[in-house]
């Protein structure tokens, strides 16, 4: 690991966005950044030892859960927005959701709907809380800490009631954005990749509370079928860099947990995601993105990449060490030799991003926080894909 680098990374982004108790910089939360983050502070922890780095990723989890698990500063209401008291709403801070972090308020019910704005307004991410989801889990098995996979279920039980909905028969689908007290949807078209998200993240939560008091192995057994049927069948393939990175990161979190039911589509699921990521690598690559100069493309995206390629090694080496598992998916082996011939690009990614003058183009700088964030990802894999 990279550690100076990421360290001098995830230190200015602490002193940037207000983590640090002594900056002079008011406090600025965003869930998809703040979820990486909160992994690579476990993965600095977990290489040095040293409490600063596991006093930052546990500080950030609370900051996170103080500014948005609350209402907006310029928002009407105010308060948890589960609707809790104080007291309540720290002892179960997910319990209503946690808002995106966009700079603009939500789009009010009756508000024309317009993409372009929609981009920048506030409101809840299924995928952004799935990524919070697994930020939590790792902090518990970090620490040894239930109550952060507790909080896990608590929020994916909250998103699951709100985001899921039937659209005929018995279909079910969800919702891609809601609004903020997660009342009504404000985007009704589905992510591609969000019930696989929700899938993986609800069965890493069923496995990290197993045997807690507070939970039962069933708490989240409907929603693991629902999505799990949404699952079903589908093409997951995508040529966008960010979407394929979280494909193959997903593969390798199905790989790790426990063979589940039967009834659940899991035997061709793994198979059906690297089918998918082989495609879409293939049709990413074929257009060389890596030559186009830095004003023409977005780093976290391609991070996001950087970051998921880093698990075919990973997928390749726990399922030699358990044929007895993974016999039965023959198609595995050649999979992921194919997938190999892929591997040069995550360090072309990363040298690419880490040349200062790269990183002083406007590309970069309108997303600075992610992308800083997401770099230090790439660089230190582990807190994210393997704690």
């Amino acid at each position: 690991m990279e550690e100076d680098i990421v360290e001098q990374i995830m230190g200015e982004f602490a002193g940037r966005t207000g983590l640090l108790a002594e900056s002079a910089i008011s406090v600025h939360r965003y869930l998809w950044t703040d979820a990486f983050a909160v992994c690579n502070f476990l993965a600095l922890y977990e290489h040095s030892n040293r409490e600063k780095h596991l006093h930052l990723a546990l500080s950030l989890v609370d900051q996170v859960h103080e500014v948005l698990g609350r209402h907006r500063e310029d928002d009407p209401r105010s308060g948890w927005i589960s609707g809790f008291d104080n007291g309540e709403g720290r002892l179960h801070p997910t319990a209503g959701g946690l808002r995106i972090g966009k700079k603009l308020p939500e789009r009010d019910f009756d508000e024309p709907f317009d993409e372009r704005l929609e981009w920048e307004r506030d409101g809840q991410y299924y995928h952004y809380l799935t990524k919070w989801m697994h930020a939590l889990c790792c902090v518990s098995r970090a620490i040894d800490n239930p109550v952060y996979a507790v909080w896990a279920a608590e929020l994916g039980a909250r998103a699951q009631g709100a985001f899921c909905h039937t659209v005929t028969g018995s279909t079910k689908r969800l919702y891609w954005k809601m609004s903020i007290d997660l009342s009504w949807p404000q985007v009704d078209s589905m992510g591609q990749h969000d019930p696989l998200d929700g899938l993986i993240s609800y069965l890493e939560i069923r496995e990290q509370t197993a045997g807690h008091p507070e939970m039962s192995a069933s708490d989240l057994d409907a929603h693991i079928i629902d999505l799990a049927e949404m699952c079903r069948g589908v093409n997951w393939t995508t040529f966008d860099p960010l979407g394929l990175g979280g494909l193959l990161a997903d593969a390798w979190r199905l790989v790790k947990l426990p063979r589940v039911n039967a009834h659940l589509p899991m035997a061709g699921l793994l198979q059906d995601m690297l089918d998918a990521a082989l495609v879409g690598l293939s049709i990413y690559s074929r257009d060389n993105p890596m030559l186009l100069p830095a004003t023409d493309r977005l780093a976290f995206r391609e991070l996001g990449l950087s970051i998921g390629l880093q698990a075919i090694a990973r997928i390749e080496t726990l399922v030699s060490w358990h044929p007895d598992i993974f016999s039965s998916d023959s198609r595995l082996a050649p999979l992921l030799e194919a997938l190999r011939q892929y591997l040069p690009l995550q360090n072309q990614i990363e040298q690419f991003w880490l040349d200062p003058e790269n990183r002083e183009v406007p590309s970069w700088m309108d997303h600075c926080d992610i992308n800083m964030v997401m770099l230090a990802t790439s660089l230190a894999p582990e807190g994210y894909l393997d704690l």
